[in-house]
């Protein structure tokens, strides 16, 4: 009986704090008004767990003074960005290829929002597949001369995470410089301690937004999703591969996994270098300081026209996601997508019916299997929406495909970490190149047919006969969707 008594006062707190927290998220925190709702909810059916995960997953980054790096004036930056809007906007900007003004409009945003100069001396090399990938990385990393700059948001010491290691320790045995950085979130699985080989060896390894505690991370909900490595300032790698086994397909739940990453070597290799520099000197108390060696002189290698763009809960605008939206206004004949998560906002959902209404040739293609399980079924609660449009969508039967890739009318095309969701738009920390060729993004075009082949397409009737089973699994997927 005086457990009851005793327990009584606890029930009316709880209400008090729920009702103080509901009006913190409405009223301070000035989020979209789904992602309130999805809150309230939590808080309404979850009081005290639904408290404790809006403390740990819900709460908004503070921005001030998170990414700071003075050598950004050394290597010219500002004053570049600078001239070329003014270039842009006085229409005296000098484009290589004549198509690629199409998209002044574009790259003229991405400046402003996302600090992404244009660079149009690059070669691009395009992986579909994870062993051609590493076996190239590990190539370029076998002879690297100065530095090696690795950020992965998941790293793994398994098969694959050995043979990478072991050959940093050998570069470092020789002299270079060794950085790695890793998402605490995304590589739970790993400590700094396993890295003490390389640590001893002169290497450098940190860890983004570090936990206090096991499991006790306020922070945990904003993930460096980025994956970039750069080699002596001159090679650069990025896009969807993380590091592990189940990237070359030796994972027997997902199978074969189909994704899609860059090797570039031009100019666009030192925005990458300065992204990379930017998110090490927020994670280590051993700041990178400017030097020559991290932006050496390139030679032009190519005449790839591209943009480095990043994003974050750290930036006034969701740069990334907004110059997706601006690449599918752009479109005039086809619009292909790979995304492994589809939960998209209200905005790139209708941007996408009206390119389909208009006659657009809109083409989307997911997994077939989850590997977070809402997040799945929240992605067909979407799906079915387009296919009333008239877009066609496609499940990749092959294994898993994790591909983060849009191109359009073989002109311009982007493959980066960004998925098709909320969390990419709002909550991670993403690195997207956006590249404006015709020969790159025809070979973009030509992987996403060849997986067709590997495909099924799902239909609307199909669609509308899911089970009532399914049904409720979108239903509720769909009403979290924008706090997964």
């Amino acid at each position: 009986m005086s457990v009851i008594i005793n327990s009584i006062p606890f029930i009316p707190i709880l209400f008090v704090l729920n009702i103080i927290l509901a009006i913190t998220i409405i009223f301070l925190e000035r989020r979209d008004a789904s992602s309130t709702w999805a809150w309230i909810l939590v808080l309404f059916f979850l009081p005290l767990l639904g408290f404790i995960l809006y403390l740990m997953l819900g709460r908004q980054l503070r921005k001030k003074h998170l990414f700071r790096w003075d050598g950004k004036k050394d290597i010219g930056i500002d004053n570049l960005i600078k001239y070329q809007i003014d270039a842009l906007e006085s229409d005296t900007f000098h484009f290589n290829e004549d198509y690629v003004k199409n998209y002044k409009n574009l790259i003229q945003m991405n400046l402003i929002t996302g600090d992404a100069v244009l660079t149009q001396d690059n070669k691009i090399r395009i992986f579909d597949d994870g062993v051609e990938k590493f076996q190239s990385l590990i190539n370029d990393i076998s002879n690297a001369k100065d530095h090696i700059h690795i950020q992965y948001y998941i790293f793994k010491l398994d098969n694959l995470g050995q043979r990478i290691y072991d050959v940093l320790k050998k570069k470092a045995k020789q002299g270079v410089k060794v950085r790695i950085l890793y998402d605490e979130m995304g590589s739970r699985g790993i400590k700094k301690r396993q890295f003490k080989e390389l640590i001893e060896l002169g290497g450098e390894v940190e860890v983004f937004f570090p936990s206090i505690f096991p499991l006790l991370n306020p922070r945990l909900n904003f993930r460096n999703h980025r994956k970039i490595v750069v080699i002596d300032g001159r090679i650069g790698y990025i896009g969807g591969f993380n590091v592990g086994d189940e990237y070359i397909g030796l994972n027997s739940k997902f199978g074969y996994w189909r994704d899609t990453h860059l090797r570039i070597e031009g100019s666009s290799v030192h925005p990458l270098q300065t992204r990379f520099i930017l998110d090490w000197n927020q994670a280590s108390e051993h700041k990178i300081e400017y030097a020559e060696r991290y932006f050496p002189a390139i030679p032009k290698k190519g005449d790839v026209a591209m943009q480095i763009i990043s994003s974050g809960p750290d930036t006034d605008w969701p740069a990334i996601k907004n110059a997706y939206l601006k690449l599918l206004m752009e479109a005039k004949r086809y619009i292909y997508i790979q995304t492994p998560y589809f939960i998209p906002d209200n905005s790139f959902l209708n941007a996408i019916e009206v390119a389909s209404l208009s006659g657009i040739d809109v083409r989307i293609m997911i997994p077939n299997k989850p590997d977070h399980m809402f997040v799945y079924w929240a992605t067909y609660s979407y799906i079915g929406e387009l296919l009333k449009a008239g877009a066609k969508v496609y499940i990749y039967d092959k294994g898993f495909i994790h591909a983060k890739m849009i191109v359009i009318d073989d002109e311009a095309a982007s493959v980066g970490t960004a998925n098709i969701d909320v969390r990419s738009f709002r909550l991670n920390f993403e690195v997207n190149a956006f590249i404006y060729d015709r020969q790159i993004s025809h070979e973009l075009a030509e992987i996403f047919e060849k997986d067709i082949l590997d495909s099924r397409e799902l239909t609307l009737e199909h669609y509308d006969n899911r089970s009532y089973g399914i049904k409720f699994k979108e239903s509720i997927s769909r009403l979290l969707s924008p706090i997964l």
